[in-house]
């Protein structure tokens, strides 16, 4: 019986501490403007307002489309059934409102999921080695493997997560990288 408790809680601490090196890791692939289109992955939109998820992800984006400005933002993001608008159309009004000209711009409203966000956002620009993604510091590790299942290399831009979702994100964030290592999407 002792056994089995031991099994379990070095199972349950590798549980959470492997997806959370990871997610750490993924945090330190800075961009710096190597490639020319930016991935911003979608989140929830309350009614035609970015939430404050989207809003600091969307912040990070303005920051780094003026540090570089060579590079084209695509924004991706469906419309949820309690959403006003997609995703998308609620990053091209902010970004158009914080000076990000409306030709930088590129527009994926269909995606549901972090996969489909990357898989559709290929589908519509240029064939390239690599791409940044600007997404949730804690979402970043997912979003990369991801990135690398299509055939793309990747930096990121890491956007901060509110304090109010932080715990929560953290397990589910964990629970999705597990799922996504072993369904490969």
């Amino acid at each position: 019986m002792a056994i089995m408790v031991v099994l379990i809680m070095v199972g349950l601490g590798m549980f959470w501490m492997l997806p959370g090196e990871r997610i750490k890791q993924a945090q330190q692939m800075i961009a710096k403007g190597k490639y020319d289109y930016a991935i911003i992955l979608g989140a929830k939109v309350n009614g035609e307002v970015p939430s404050l998820s989207l809003r600091y992800r969307l912040e990070s984006a303005v920051e780094y489309a003026t540090q570089y400005p060579h590079v084209q933002l695509v924004l991706s993001g469906g419309q949820g059934k309690d959403e006003g608008i997609s995703e998308a159309e609620a990053m091209y009004r902010y970004l158009q409102e914080h000076g990000i000209a409306k030709e930088r711009l590129i527009i994926e409203d269909q995606s549901t999921s972090t996969n489909e966000n990357l898989q559709f956002s290929q589908n519509i620009i240029p064939e390239v080695e690599g791409v940044t993604i600007i997404s949730s510091d804690y979402h970043l590790a997912r979003a990369r493997f991801l990135a690398r299942q299509i055939g793309w290399e990747s930096d990121v831009v890491a956007a901060k997560t509110p304090e109010s979702v932080r715990a929560k994100v953290g397990l589910r964030e964990r629970l999705a990288l597990l799922k996504t290592w072993l369904f490969r999407r």
